[in-house]
């Protein structure tokens, strides 16, 4: 998707931050970073030696400058990655979030017969303990205040099909969120989530059955519409910038309306 489908505007002029999580561009994570460079924020890419070349490439398409590298899982790389950002820049006014892992053969049929200890410990460690670690360090770049953002899923609240662990690690990501939001507010921090729908990503084509979770998703929602990456940004921007005043511990559902939904209108689902 080209930068040209966002908004263009000085809303983040001035303001500078963090994204982790870019993969591809099809990344939730891409599509944010884009509409804040629309927007005139000043961005640092986050992260690991397989996807440096990648990440790189996609960056510096819209003029990213700062490449810095982070495993998540390694205390000594985070104290090395926000090292950098503070030697390069001193503060920073934003973060976002947006790392998941866990085993794919997690991600098949039972939760209770596929789920090991360590794939457990491992898909914590990544996809929920790693936002506290970032927002720790984050915070104490952000001298004048700031903003975080996480992303999350509806698995974190129902079940999902073969969602089974990381549906558990959302939970816990989302209940991190909240605690994270209640000790950084008073330093003008404000934290939230954006649960975003089914989308075209990496995550999702490693989930067994991810096309019918969207074919579902577009057809149960108030909308009758697949996710747009421009919705999902345009929620990070809106809890990134000062138009998001006041929000603060929110999780923010992103999915055509798709949350609301209990029992579908069958006369109107779609025969695919």
């Amino acid at each position: 998707m080209s930068d040209t489908a966002f908004p263009k505007g000085d809303l983040m002029k001035g303001k500078r931050g963090l994204v982790m999580g870019v993969a591809n561009k099809n990344s939730i994570a891409w599509g944010i970073a884009q509409q804040l460079k629309a927007q005139g924020a000043e961005l640092a890419f986050s992260y690991i030696p397989a996807m440096e070349s990648r990440v790189r490439q996609l960056g510096e398409s819209i003029g990213v400058e700062h490449f810095i590298q982070a495993d998540v899982m390694s205390d000594e790389d985070m104290d090395k990655a926000f090292g950098e950002i503070k030697d390069t820049w001193g503060k920073i006014d934003f973060l976002v979030h947006a790392i998941a892992f866990t085993d794919k053969e997690a991600l098949k049929g039972s939760f209770v017969e596929n789920t090991t200890r360590k794939n457990f410990k491992d898909t914590m460690d990544v996809s929920a303990f790693s936002f506290v670690d970032a927002a720790r360090r984050s915070s104490e770049l952000m001298t004048d205040g700031g903003a975080m953002v996480t992303l999350t899923y509806l698995g974190s609240e129902r079940t999902v099909p073969n969602y089974n662990v990381m549906g558990v690690a959302k939970a816990a990501l989302e209940a991190s969120m909240r605690y994270v939001a209640r000790d950084l507010g008073p330093k003008g921090i404000r934290v939230n989530a954006i649960s975003a729908g089914p989308m075209k990503t990496l995550a999702m084509a490693g989930i067994t059955g991810g096309r019918q979770l969207m074919s579902t998703g577009r057809d149960w929602s108030l909308l009758k519409e697949d996710t747009t990456m421009e919705g999902v940004a345009g929620a990070a921007l809106y809890l990134l910038s000062d138009l998001g005043l006041s929000c603060a511990g929110e999780t923010l559902h992103v999915d055509a309306g798709f949350h609301a939904v209990a029992v579908p209108d069958v006369s109107s689902l779609s025969d695919s």
